[in-house]
């Protein structure tokens, strides 16, 4: 039977077997070997390249060069819902120029990495759609062209699967716009030109003409003024060209929103059902003896078990008379074919086992913090804290808009409310004692919120619902309390006073900053109160809410406080007591960060620049780069994450498992290959990565960055610039002098934030570098 006869006949039977590999659901995996013509001997793994031909009990099949068990090369894959990749493979994964093609008719030709559509491509969807441009991990990001089933298209740029920065959108009917687009949607500075000569100049805000802007009529005639879709905010004066006095008087600019923006709906365009990563195939156990082909006539049953193994579906490919047939049959009905020589590889482990692996869970990270339950010494400040939050939130407020006036950012700009316990005009009953309740710059901070996109409800509801707060176990160095919200999205800190007044100082640039560059590193804030109870104790308590870097899905397996420096940077616990939830410092960092080259280039080239280049004009310093890993092989052991010396890969985070081979456990490939997960992806969130494992000098017990050993694996990283409230007071100015005689003034954290700047960002970039 030659390979071409299977792979046809395969191709032939592959839709008739969809019903009965779903039954199969338990993912044996037997492998089909056809030997080279060379292999006399058919035995087992080796290093150099062959042509393979391999059925997987799934339904699968897989025909091309092969090294070392795993498809090396070039070859094609099978899937049996109809997908197909013919192309280039690197060591079992889809890497280099690959063709995917999907049961719908829809095609991506291009480049691929490590099972992504990464590069340069061309995808053709089967209404029609086509674009062509770059990609990075299955999402169009860079230039692209894309050309609608409906007759409209798109020229520019792209980022994370939709339109974003500059770039042309013509319609069908001749209509088209030219300029900026954030996240598939208009906003920015751009025009619109209608095919009847009448044009819009001027801001967008989602899809519409929000701001400064000017529309003009084929005659010449224009209006200029401020747009909105509110006629309340709308105003503007209208000017007659010198050819037509009478022009345009009576026109109404909501016409423009109601009647001449009707059919410029930007198109949503076709989804991609299935993507090639989803369709990625674990090798396990392909070990597949090669075998020299039998004499014809044969058949042979392709189950990795036996043929005495019953009850179980089977493929069933056989040959007569020069014609080649290949069937899903079940395994009851099939003949006894008792001497004939099989395909099938060696046996595989049992069933039951397999599912078991499949199913098996990655060990669940212990959370961090002491619920505040009643009895608690902070239940009272908890209640406090959450009936005063439902009431800022909750309060009407002006019309939201991101333009400020300066008197919102007043440091007097304040409100107290008293809450008594059996309530009163503006406040609810309660079961606490009475308190007074403070709001800085309340203004300021909705509009953070707005500018963060964090819904109001859903705020309220995490930080005042029925679930309590956490209390993290200790104070930080600061003596600052902290509080986790049950669901993990927010963190609230206990503040001194002299931290309330930086960030007020500090908070116009503050919020400029964080407007002018949405991929920004440094903390957000949500909120800045205070608690005052009354009686004789008149205790003040202030607090900030920020968002919590790593709320996540993905247990966070390694953290690291990094500011650049090594004078104390190092863990104090015993070896015995790190775990997950352990803060590790800068000589404890054993690794180097391999960054996408996009995110590498935001990284490198943007945003570490612009965010020291403000911290250091507020005059900030003693900030940390916090980052946290999680290991997509779910692997990842105490005595790694200490020393770069020791590996000891454990399965799953079965600490009994020791010495198994590492891999990605079941509900973290589902986790990783969600589309939707993948539009979450931002600086520092949520990022798939590389690092690479480091090892230090033993005669050097203050290197920073140790030296690379090659080894690597693949992570979800999170990071971002965290405490930046320490100014550069008196305190630190007389901590910098009395550490600079004992230590070496370089390797002290207490240094003015020009310097400290210009060392963290060293720092930075030797320890994040471009994954190549």
């Amino acid at each position: 039977m030659s390979r071409e006869q299977v792979s046809k006949a395969w191709e032939a039977t592959v839709r008739k077997s969809q019903a009965a590999a779903k039954k199969r659901g338990s993912g044996l995996f037997s492998t089909m070997s056809v030997a080279h013509a060379d292999d006399e001997d058919g035995g087992g793994s080796t290093t150099e390249s062959y042509h393979a031909e391999k059925m997987l009990a799934n339904g699968d099949f897989y025909t091309g060069q092969w090294v070392d068990n795993l498809p090396h090369g070039n070859g094609k894959y099978l899937w049996t819902d109809g997908c197909m990749y013919v192309g280039e493979w690197c060591r079992g994964k889809t890497n280099g120029k690959g063709k995917f093609s999907w049961p719908s008719g829809a095609t991506y030709e291009g480049d691929f990495k490590s099972g992504y559509m990464d590069g340069k491509g061309t995808y053709t969807g089967s209404s029609g759609d086509t674009y062509r441009g770059s990609w990075v991990m299955n999402l169009k990001h860079g230039q692209g062209v894309k050309h609608y089933a409906n007759g409209d298209s798109y020229d520019g740029e792209w980022r994370r699967g939709a339109q974003d920065g500059n770039g042309r959108y013509q319609w069908k009917n001749g209509n088209h716009y030219i300029g900026q687009w954030k996240n598939g949607i208009i906003c920015g500075s751009g025009t619109l030109i209608w095919t009847n000569g009448n044009r819009y100049d001027g801001s967008w805000e989602d899809g519409l003409p929000k701001g400064n802007g000017t529309f003009r009529w084929s005659d010449g005639s224009f209006y200029v003024g401020t747009w909105s879709k509110d006629p309340k905010e709308q105003s503007g004066t209208y000017y007659p060209s010198g050819a037509s006095a009478s022009g345009n008087h009576d026109w109404d600019p909501r016409e423009v929103f109601s009647v001449d923006l009707n059919e410029c709906k930007i198109c949503p365009g076709e989804k991609v059902s299935v993507l090639p990563s989803q369709k990625s195939v674990n090798w396990p156990g392909a070990e597949g003896r090669s075998s020299k082909a039998p004499d014809k006539p044969r058949g042979s049953s392709v189950d990795g078990r036996g043929s005495t193994d019953k009850g179980l579906d089977r493929i069933y490919i056989s040959e007569s008379d020069g014609d080649i047939t290949c069937d899903i049959v079940d395994a009851n009905s099939m003949p006894s074919r008792d001497g004939d020589d099989g395909i099938g590889g060696p046996q595989v482990e049992d069933a039951g086992a397999r599912l078991q692996q499949l199913k098996m869970q990655p060990r669940e990270t212990k959370r961090q913090g002491e619920t505040i339950s009643k009895g608690h010494k902070n239940y009272e400040l908890m209640l406090n804290l959450q009936l005063g939050i439902r009431h800022s939130v909750g309060r009407p407020g002006p019309i939201a808009t991101l333009d400020l006036k300066a008197s919102a950012f007043d440091p007097k700009e304040k409100v107290w409310t008293k809450f008594p316990p059996e309530g009163s005009k503006h406040t609810p009953p309660h079961q606490s004692c009475e308190f007074r309740w403070k709001d800085y710059c309340p203004l300021v901070f909705r509009t953070l919120r707005k500018l963060f996109k964090v819904d109001p409800a859903d705020y309220m509801i995490s930080i005042c619902g029925n679930d309590a707060l956490r209390e993290l176990s200790s104070p930080g160095k600061s003596g600052s309390f902290f509080y986790l919200t049950n669901d993990d999205r927010y963190m609230i800190k206990t503040m001194k006073k002299s931290e309330v007044k930086v960030l007020i100082r500090m908070l116009p640039a503050y919020y400029n900053h964080v407007r002018a560059f949405e991929n920004t590193l440094v903390t957000r804030f949500f909120g800045l109160h205070c608690v005052k109870l009354t009686g004789a104790a008149q205790k003040k308590v202030r607090f900030v809410i920020m968002g919590n870097l790593f709320c996540t899905e993905y247990p966070i397996q390694r953290r690291f406080d990094l500011k650049g420096s090594s004078h104390g940077r190092t863990t104090d616990k015993p070896e015995a007591e790190i775990d997950e939830n352990t803060t590790l410092k800068d000589l404890d960092l054993n690794f180097i960060f391999r960054l996408q080259r996009t995110w590498f280039q935001e990284l490198h080239s943007r945003q570490v620049d612009r965010d020291c280049e403000f911290l250091e004009q507020e005059r900030i310093m003693d900030y940390s780069l916090l980052v946290g890993l999680h290991f997509r092989d779910s692997s990842y052991t105490r005595d790694e994450g200490r020393h770069s010396s020791v590996r000891t890969p454990m399965g799953n985070g079965d600490h009994e498992s020791e010495g198994t081979a590492p891999h990605l456990p079941r509900v973290d490939m589902d986790h990783l290959f969600d589309p939707s997960r993948w539009a979450s992806i931002r600086l520092g969130i949520n990022m798939p990565a590389r690092v690479e494992q480091t090892v230090r000098r033993s005669d050097c017990d203050s290197q920073l960055v140790g030296e690379p050993t090659g080894e690597f694996r693949d992570v979800i990283l999170f990071f971002g610039i965290i405490d930046i409230l320490q100014d550069y007071d008196i305190s630190k100015k007389l901590e910098h002098a009395y550490k600079s005689i004992q230590y070496d003034p370089t390797s002290i954290s207490a240094v003015d934030p020009k310097q400290y700047s210009r060392r963290f960002r060293d720092f930075i970039f030797k320890v994040f570098t471009e994954d190549t």
